[in-house]
């Protein structure tokens, strides 16, 4: 499964026009992919909207790419976003494809985007790893997804959902408590250019 995260950062008061704009966008007939995550930034970076597309294959997203390079109001939001950066990734392959919330029970509706930099040679090793320790980790806290960047600097992108930011911070030290995470070995593989957000879903987002 391929996806790509698009985000934009957009004037103060403008979010809940911005995320119906990003609907009617990704749903519109010549639309490739499909709309999985509209979500806002709470912690971190702020302004700024994160949108999560899904695609069956590489080819669908290259089409959409070009469709939004070539659209004189990308996201239907060309007159409202200060600016505008697509990133493509790969899933990794043991994962299943993320899917909206009323199909996966997954919701949040605090979600952490973690994006992690990865050492030459460190992709195969780290999605290996990540196949052996997540189920267990999952069952602190969902993973939404994790997945390779296919452009930019070496780096995979990991998302995780919480019902609360209370819930985040007791999952993750109860993950260290119980020595299921992080991966044994994992952060040998990691530089440390790592990033965390935390966004909110906007009313039109299909992960709640």
């Amino acid at each position: 499964m391929h996806y790509e995260l698009a985000t934009m950062t957009l004037p103060f008061g403008t979010a809940g026009t911005a995320a119906q704009n990003v609907q009617a966008y990704c749903t519109a007939p010549e639309a490739k992919g499909e709309l999985l995550a509209c979500w806002f930034t709470d912690i971190g970076q702020l302004n700024q909207m994160i949108v999560l597309r899904g695609f069956a294959d590489l080819a669908d997203l290259q089409a959409e790419r070009e469709r939004t390079q070539n659209s004189a109001s990308p996201f239907g939001n060309g007159d409202i976003f200060q600016t505008l950066e697509q990133h493509s990734y790969q899933g990794f392959p043991w994962m299943k494809p993320v899917r909206p919330s009323a199909e996966s029970g997954i919701t949040g509706p605090v979600y952490e985007i973690r994006t992690y930099g990865i050492k030459p040679g460190g992709v195969l090793p780290t999605i290996d790893l990540w196949e052996e320790y997540v189920p267990a980790r999952d069952q602190l806290s969902p993973c939404v997804v994790a997945m390779v960047a296919l452009d930019g600097p070496l780096r995979f992108t990991n998302i995780w959902a919480y019902p609360t930011l209370d819930a985040r911070s007791k999952a993750r030290a109860d993950a260290v408590a119980q020595g299921i995470w992080p991966p044994k070995g994992g952060p040998a593989h990691l530089t440390t250019n790592m990033l965390s957000t935390i966004a909110l879903p906007t009313a039109v987002s299909p992960l709640k």
